[in-house]
């Protein structure tokens, strides 16, 4: 880590840990707990002030691995082992799953078939300090990574979903079918629903693979929440994305920035407004888009006027921010890891995603978290930033180990509670 003196991870250590008063976490372990300087997370060991300054910044990391086992040595069981685990461990908030690996042009990435997966996620839950996030993109149609080749049933797209206008129980049942899928899988976050208006049907990335529910933003409304309740009632999280809207872009994020200046337009903020406020929506996922409207210099994701200002002012939004992949050539190309970091969490983002698929590195976990210290040390990131995040981060958690699948439910358990309220 940067150096400071231990006066100063002590003070910073002591502001983070009171700023996170939180109950245990789902499993009963790692649970974060106000603290006096000098002491650190309950379930793990106490170490040094920078020990327990990072295995706190590590639950704002959701990264992505190799491999369809975690044997004790893969990176993936580092990177979700605590800090005084003697493993070097990350205490990384979570892991994204995919089946295909992009550097290695392979489909033997983290999927095989429904036993291996919930073999590989019991194992990830084993070994983590802190219950982590579980993720997967499972939209439906062209973007499932949990595909019918591997054993997993199939389910129809967002753009066949919504042309059933505004009678929305298929997608009801689509949520709850896909919901069903990741939790006997193991999983208990998809990167679904994709909420952006399908105002360019070529778009490369939205209109073209029928991500988008419909042209009309109220349709995209009504359809994204069927779904998000289907997902939940599975016990299973959504992520809304991909804010401000990549519907109209004329290029991927993936390959380029998009500029959407001229092509966007304020309607694509109607499904946030209208689903937001009841608080059913727990996560949202910003796009990498260029918009000189409203932001000259940096893209939506690393923008403190679209994050703090739109979303979450103007919105009044208050949940979880996760970036979309921060290996993406649309940020990539542009800034070092270092500057994603510091744009990233400075715009008001609690999640940082790397994928670490579109390039692959087996310490991408450790040194990202190792950038944030330094970013928090030298007083480039505020804490009461930090602080905000940790508290969201935390918050879903635990209200993820409150979620009641609804055939629990109709046995007479509770009804899950809103993962997040606006506001609070």
């Amino acid at each position: 880590m940067t150096y400071c003196t231990r006066r100063r991870a002590l003070r910073i250590l002591a502001s983070l840990a009171a700023a996170v008063p939180l109950a245990c976490l789902p499993g009963g372990r790692g649970c974060f707990r106000t603290a006096q300087a000098g002491e650190g997370l309950s379930g793990s060991a106490a170490g040094q002030p920078g020990q327990q300054l990072e295995e706190l910044l590590g639950q704002m990391l959701l990264v992505g691995f190799r491999g369809r086992t975690a044997g004790p040595d893969a990176p993936v069981v580092r990177d979700l082992a605590g800090v005084s685990s003697g493993r070097g461990g990350v205490n990384a908030g979570g892991v994204v799953l995919f089946d295909y690996d992009v550097v290695q042009a392979t489909h033997e990435r983290n999927i095989a078939d429904p036993e291996q997966v919930r073999s590989l996620t019991r194992r990830l839950q084993d070994v983590a300090a802190i219950p982590p996030l579980l993720a997967v993109d499972q939209e439906g149609g062209r973007v499932q990574r949990l595909k019918k080749r591997y054993g997993f049933p199939e389910t129809a797209s967002a753009a066949d979903l919504g042309a059933a206008g505004t009678e929305t129980s298929a997608t009801l049942r689509a949520g709850a079918a896909v919901g069903r899928t990741l939790r006997q899988a193991g999983l208990n976050l998809n990167f679904a629903p994709v909420l952006d208006v399908n105002r360019n049907p070529g778009s490369p990335a939205i209109g073209a693979l029928g991500r988008s529910f419909s042209q009309d933003p109220e349709r995209v409304a009504v359809h994204g929440r069927a779904f998000i309740q289907g997902l939940q009632s599975q016990g299973v999280l959504a992520c809304a994305k991909h804010f401000p809207g990549h519907g109209s872009a004329t290029r991927d994020s993936h390959k380029g920035l998009p500029d959407v200046s001229a092509s966007w337009s304020p309607e694509e903020l109607i499904p946030y407004a209208r689903l937001l406020p009841d608080g059913e929506v727990s996560m949202v996922m910003t796009g990498h888009l260029y918009n000189a409207h409203w932001d000259a210099r940096l893209p939506a994701s690393l923008s403190r006027r679209v994050v703090q200002g739109m979303l979450r002012q103007e919105l009044g939004f208050d949940g979880v921010v996760v970036t979309d992949d921060l290996d993406m050539a649309a940020v990539a190309e542009r800034y070092d890891l270092a500057e994603r970091i510091l744009l990233a969490v400075n715009a008001g983002s609690d999640l940082l995603l790397f994928g670490n698929n579109l390039q692959y590195d087996p310490d991408i976990a450790p040194k990202a978290r190792r950038l944030l210290l330094e970013h928090v040390l030298a007083g480039r990131i505020a804490l009461d930033r930090v602080s905000r995040s940790l508290q969201r981060i935390a918050r879903l958690k635990a209200a993820l180990g409150r979620i009641v699948p609804e055939e629990r439910r109709t046995a007479g358990e509770s009804r899950p509670p809103a993962v997040h309220r606006t506001g609070s």
